[in-house]
C-alpha cells in the first residue's frame, strides 16, 4: 500500500493520492544531507502529522553510541516540540541495502502514530518505496 501526499502552501500536506510519498520523500532525503554520522548511514526521515503537518530529522550520532539519536525519534521529538502529538505517516531514508526502523523507533511510531500509522522507506532516491502499517511491521506488539 502507498500513499502520495502532496505539499500544499504552508508547510502542510494535501489529500492523498494513491502512487507514492513525494512530498515526505522528498523531505527525508533532504533532511538527510545535515545527519552527524561517525559510522556510514546518514538517515533522513520525514512524517506528517493528522493536521498535515511536516516535521522532519536526521541521525545525530555521538562518540558513546548509546547516545545515538536515530533521524525518527528525532523528528518525532521536533514534532512534540512544536506541540503536535500524532502522527499518520512517516518516510525513512538512507543508502542501505536493506532497513526498517529498529525495535526503539517503532516504539515511539506506535506511541504517537499508533497500528494504523503508515510507514515508508526507500533506499536511494526515486527508488522503490517500501509502505506498511506499523501494525504490519510489528503485528504483536502490545497494545
Amino acid at each position: 500500500m502507498e500513499t502520495c501526499w502532496v505539499i500544499c502552501p504552508g508547510g502542510k500536506l494535501g489529500d492523498g493520492v494513491s502512487s507514492s510519498n513525494v512530498a515526505l520523500e522528498s523531505a527525508a532525503w533532504a533532511v538527510r544531507e545535515n545527519a552527524r554520522i561517525l559510522g556510514s548511514t546518514s538517515v533522513g526521515c520525514a512524517l506528517m502529522t493528522s493536521t498535515g503537518d511536516v516535521f522532519t530529522g536526521c541521525n545525530v550520532e555521538h562518540q558513546y553510541r548509546s547516545h545515538d539519536i536515530h533521524a525518527e525519534t528525532n523528528a518525532i521529538s521536533t514534532m512534540v516540540a512544536a506541540g503536535h502529538r500524532s502522527l499518520v505517516a512517516i518516510f525513512v531514508v538512507a543508502e542501505r541495502s536493506r532497513f526498517t526502523p529498529c525495535g526503539s523507533c517503532m516504539d515511539w511510531i506506535f506511541e504517537f502514530g499508533g497500528p494504523d500509522c503508515t510507514v515508508s522507506w526507500q533506499r536511494c532516491p526515486g527508488g522503490q518505496i517500501s509502505s506498511f502499517k506499523a501494525s504490519e511491521l510489528m503485528p504483536y506488539y502490545p497494545r
